[in-house]
């Protein structure tokens, strides 16, 4: 039995509302007719889950106090997907797929929201629709892939797709977490060592010898200023201030490199050495895999390149995309925009325009895009087998130069047979 709420208009032609309980909704209009209602509107209400009302509360509370580790990560989104995938694959109805992945769901942040989807779906809602309300835990990609595959009824097909596309990204970013882990820690260690070696070690070393300041050699000159600097920073109410003023101006930095300032920021990543191959390359094979994805799932080539271009992780990739749009809008092919704008490797092109030629450009884009992963899991690897050496190389420069301006008064007192300044 489930619950309906209905608008009617009685015998004497009066507007009436209410809910009624039935097996189904034909049960509920002649049930109301037998009452003398003429039925206008019949919503069926999503039915209560046991326990939901007391979920409901916890969740509200939690909120306020749920760290960062209980919100919906992209691995929480990739086991998610995966899991849909499989039950739709199975034969299972949409709403007993929501149904059944949320009670198997461990972390309340990923119960709450599948709850969400579930209840907005059971009123009649789009599955898509109701991942919109839901922007900043799935993509525009990843709506676009649900929407196609409601809209043409491969919904499993898609939501495959999707699974494979999210486990390829998780490795990337996992990859690249592994790589950096240790490089970074070396890097944080030795930067600390430096600081307390400059603000504790050094005026030490350079009171014993009582030597005065001006005919030190000029190194360890140097020292001593970017010393007393340090120290001053967090001793004096002038040195505070310019703390304050660095941080805020990494702060409006970082919000300006994702605001105005995206554009120029990513032109500057694609330009450094090495770095710039690496994220290009990557975002190649994105953009192959999802081009190609949803050309198969049978939207056009205009609607597809508004989606790509938001997935590239670069502004002035996705600034080329939309110029090779319009060209497409005013009927030229593909390939040769790409060709032209000189950011697109030969091979996507030459790819591009036989998939055009065949009709086969989803296909050829699919196969090719694990050929273009291949090659950034290679950039990936030799970048990070060259950034480690480069930071320990900029460590092993910045201690080497401390210990030479440290060293330098101590050897030029013992030549001089005394002590600097005397």
């Amino acid at each position: 039995m489930g619950q309906f709420s209905y608008k009617a208009v009685d015998q004497g032609g009066g507007h009436v509302a209410g809910t009624i309980e039935a097996a189904d909704r034909r049960s509920a209009v002649v049930a109301l007719t037998g009452q003398g209602h003429f039925v206008t509107e019949l919503i069926e209400q999503a039915r209560p889950r046991p326990g939901r009302a007391d979920e409901k509360a916890a969740l509200d509370i939690g909120r306020f106090l749920r760290f960062r580790s209980q919100r919906v990560t992209g691995k929480d989104i990739l086991a998610m997907t995966t899991q849909f995938s499989t039950a739709l694959r199975a034969g299972l109805p949409l709403l007993t797929a929501l149904e059944l992945i949320r009670k198997q769901q461990h972390k309340a942040a990923t119960r709450d929201l599948l709850g969400d989807l579930a209840e907005a779906v059971s009123s009649g809602h789009a599955l898509s629709e109701a991942m919109a309300k839901h922007e900043r835990v799935f993509s525009p990609l990843y709506i676009s892939m649900i929407r196609v595959g409601e809209t043409g009824g491969i919904l499993e097909q898609t939501s495959s797709q999707l699974a494979e596309m999210l486990t390829r990204e998780e490795k990337i970013k996992t990859n690249m977490k592994n790589a950096s882990a240790y490089p970074i820690f070396v890097l944080c260690l030795g930067l600390v060592s430096v600081i307390i070696v400059m603000t504790v070690i050094l005026p030490r070393i350079i009171g014993t010898l009582g030597a005065d300041l001006s005919v030190l050699p000029l190194p360890t000159r140097i020292l001593m200023g970017m010393s007393t600097f340090i120290k001053g920073l967090f001793t004096t109410f002038f040195g505070w201030i310019v703390v304050v003023a660095v941080i805020a101006g990494l702060y409006y930095l970082r919000k300006w490199t994702r605001t105005g300032g995206r554009l120029t920021y990513d032109t500057f990543k694609l330009r450094i050495p090495i770095m710039g191959s690496v994220l290009r390359t990557i975002a190649v094979g994105r953009f192959a895999r999802t081009l190609g994805a949803l050309t198969m799932g049978g939207v056009t080539i205009l609607e597809a390149l508004k989606v790509v271009r938001d997935t590239l992780g670069n502004e002035l990739l996705g600034t080329e995309i939309d110029a090779v749009a319009e060209k497409v809008k005013r009927g030229e092919p593909l390939a040769e925009p790409l060709e032209t704008s000189g950011y697109f490797p030969p091979l996507l092109v030459q790819i591009v325009s036989v998939g055009e030629q065949t009709g086969k450009l989803d296909e050829l884009l699919l196969n090719a895009a694990d050929t273009f992963d291949g090659e950034a899991d290679a950039s990936i690897n030799r970048f990070m087998a060259i950034f480690p050496a480069l930071l320990i190389l900029l460590l092993a420069l910045v201690i080497g130069f401390i210990i030479a301006a440290t060293l330098l008064p101590i050897v030029m007192m013992q030549l001089g047979g005394g002590v600097l300044g005397r």
